[in-house]
């Protein structure tokens, strides 16, 4: 490792490892500072299956056309119109390219999966998972020249004048040193991780969340960039946020703690009172929003209920249904009022 690169990632995801290729590749010396141990580099990208992308014909893995007014249109139905027409139509445009990219990186796809989230006109999947994809994007970024590395905690940015000039990172063994570059790409991920900083936004009830992705996204970049001046954008208090079971541990769940029931069901509170149309919208646009529904009754918490016919339609989770044979006896279990 040098002490001065072109290009300083911070980061060791998806977003990081595509900007640290796309440097390589344009000639620069890029170092890549992911803060977890190896076996956990990437962030939540070790639990993401696939991708979306516009595309305005069928592929050997996509059935159809997903065009880019039908992307937006679906972006604008499920943020209720709060989101940026400008950053999102160029996003849109964007996507366009990033399957044959992503690919010439290293990355397969594999046919899409089946369920309630069956996306085979609009998601490529990724073939073995977000940790395959993250192995194949660190191979050929590491084949191209790129320094990665590990347990590398960045204390704090040097940054004058509006310029980046500096990172202060620690590392266990190596101690204290300062990497300096030309340019900085900060890709280290949100504050989710954070239940402290959560809890400004969504108070006390913070405390209950349960957080399927990595511990190491805790914001640490984010605040330190916020500090120093950059503008921040957004709305702190959006997010995605799936329903995923309460018997889940604190954090790295993963997908298979996510419940993909709903729409085959009702959703009640701990009160045994339903709050909201299960059947809105067809799952794979509505999903995301489930996470934000549970958080807002009392305790976090909700109960999935649905007849035994219905149990081969989804994807389960890891954690083996909770049955009955009379609703009375459920009820029981589940610790809600029958006659509710």
């Amino acid at each position: 490792m040098s002490s001065k690169y072109d290009v300083l990632v911070i980061g060791g995801g998806n977003a990081a490892l595509c900007a640290a290729i796309a440097a390589r590749r344009g000639g620069a010396s890029v170092l890549v500072l992911e803060g977890a141990p190896k076996f956990y580099r990437g962030g939540n990208t070790r639990h993401t299956r696939n991708m979306r992308c516009a595309h305005d014909a069928a592929t050997e893995i996509l059935t159809g056309p997903y065009t880019e007014e039908e992307f937006w249109e679906d972006l604008l139905r499920v943020t209720g119109g709060q989101t940026d027409e400008v950053l999102a139509r160029h996003m849109i445009r964007e996507s366009k390219d990033i399957l044959n990219w992503i690919v010439q990186q290293g990355v397969r796809w594999q046919p899409s999966l089946g369920g309630t989230l069956s996306l085979g006109r609009t998601n490529s999947f990724f073939l073995g998972g977000g940790r395959a994809m993250l192995n194949a994007l660190y191979l050929t970024a590491e084949g191209l020249g790129v320094d990665v590395e590990y347990d590398a905690e960045v204390i704090d940015l040097v940054i004058e004048d509006g310029m980046f000039l500096a990172a202060r990172l620690k590392r266990p063994i190596k101690g204290e040193t300062e990497i300096r570059a030309t340019s900085l790409v900060a890709a280290a991920g949100g504050f989710e991780a954070n239940i402290e900083w959560l809890k400004q936004y969504w108070g006390e009830a913070a405390d209950n969340f349960l957080i399927r992705g990595t511990p190491y996204n805790r914001g640490s970049i984010l605040k330190m960039l916020l500090d120093k001046g950059v503008q921040e954008v957004g709305d702190p208090t959006q997010c995605h946020a799936v329903a995923i079971d309460a018997r889940a541990p604190k954090f790295d769940g993963g997908i298979i703690t996510r419940h993909d029931s709903v729409v085959f069901g009702i959703v009640v509170n701990k009160h045994a009172q339903r709050f909201y149309d299960e059947g809105e919208d067809i799952w794979p646009k509505r999903y995301a929003i489930w996470g934000r529904l549970v958080a807002s009754q009392p305790d976090q918490i909700a109960y999935i209920i649905f007849d035994s016919t219905v149990v081969t339609s989804f994807m389960p989770t890891l954690f083996p249904p909770i049955a009955g044979q009379t609703i009375a006896e459920l009820a029981g279990k589940l610790e809600l009022d029958p006659a509710a």
